[in-house]
């Protein structure tokens, strides 16, 4: 949800009907295929206040553009040319979910963090991080379903280590031949990178040419 929903502000639950179409109704016992399945009709997941979990709907969804359309700040480039950080993918995938559930307001829950974790063991789920020696630096948590890197959230322990894994995750997007880079809601810091928004019916649109690319790996 590199929603990036982590990324907005805190009084993000009192905005919820303005941005989301629709709340889903939830089972009690989500199995992963159910997960993706929804996944694949353009829903997401997340807890509100009171650590509810539920799906989600868009009117309008934000993507990174994996073509040159995307752009970042000249001050990181300076970063980026000192080659400050090293990237890696999933060597700390349980460190990313917590650093991104890790906030003052969050709408990860721990029921969420269960579900990316068996994510991850069925091979959904991926975190892309930057490390800066032994630590690590900051990610980026997404889902990935052929052509389709669906961000969940990001995070950073040390300053730029997010952006860093922003640019460096489009290079590698585009390295695999992936056709959408969903970051699900707009901010102005994904504005910075070049997202645009779509609506819904473009978005679906999209997402099932995504699911064509049946050559697309993530990794390795």
């Amino acid at each position: 949800m590199l929603m990036l929903l982590s990324l907005l502000m805190p009084q993000k639950f009192r905005k919820i009907a303005e941005m989301f179409s629709q709340r889903i109704k939830i089972s009690k016992k989500m199995e992963i295929n159910n997960v993706i399945n929804q996944y694949a009709q353009g829903h997401f997941l997340m807890a509100d206040e009171q650590g509810s979990l539920g799906w989600y709907s868009s009117q309008q969804r934000a993507l990174i553009p994996l073509d040159h359309r995307f752009c970042y700040p000249k001050s990181l480039q300076r970063i980026l040319n000192q080659n400050r950080f090293t990237v890696a993918i999933n060597r700390d995938f349980s460190g990313v979910c917590q650093g991104c559930a890790n906030r003052e307001s969050t709408w990860i829950s721990e029921e969420l963090l269960d579900i990316y974790w068996r994510l991850y063991q069925a091979g959904w789920a991926y975190s892309f991080e930057t490390w800066q020696g032994d630590k690590l630096a900051g990610g980026v948590l997404g889902i990935v379903i052929r052509g389709a890197f669906i961000g969940e959230s990001m995070f950073y322990n040390i300053p730029e280590g997010s952006k860093v894994a922003m640019v460096k995750l489009v290079e590698h997007l585009r390295s695999r031949h992936f056709l959408l880079f969903d970051a699900q809601l707009q901010n102005p810091h994904l504005a910075r990178f070049g997202s645009y928004l779509v609506n819904n019916w473009d978005y679906q649109a999209l997402l099932n040419r995504a699911f064509l690319k049946y050559d697309c790996h993530f990794y390795p």
